[in-house]
């Protein structure tokens, strides 16, 4: 995998522009919600709580795959007020290489799957051969 940062575009914040992978397993991790491995809910108008839950849920799909936040590639930001993106960025910043950020996108939705829901994060990995 090679993260990448052209020249000819503006230096991103907390992502790269592009990941070029050749071979290797490419593993898609569906929506995560604050939600434990028990079924409750987490952080109840709480976006940073909600954050690390979700983070979290990510490592153990990873963990389930034989894959780290290492092999993330791409990660999906679904914010109810994307104007807190920063106490994301803050505990993401916890999970993933900050050197090699993966891919991003992010945005600001109506409404999630729950009431109870401030944020949903998907995620695209790949494992090298």
């Amino acid at each position: 995998m090679q993260f990448n940062n052209p020249s000819t575009m503006h230096t991103p914040k907390g992502y790269s522009h592009v990941v070029d992978t050749r071979g290797g397993r490419t593993i898609y991790i569906s929506g995560q919600v604050a939600i434990d491995p028990s079924g409750n809910f987490v952080g109840f108008n709480d976006l940073e709580a909600q954050a690390v839950r979700i983070f979290e849920n990510l490592k153990l799909a990873l963990e389930s795959v034989g894959a780290s936040f290492d092999h993330v590639v791409k990660l999906t930001y679904y914010y109810l007020d994307i104007s807190q993106i920063q106490v994301v960025r803050e505990v993401r910043d916890r999970y993933i290489n900050t050197s090699h950020p993966p891919t991003s996108a992010a945005l600001e939705v109506r409404r999630l799957y729950r009431d109870e829901c401030l944020l949903e994060i998907e995620a695209i990995a790949v494992i090298p051969d």
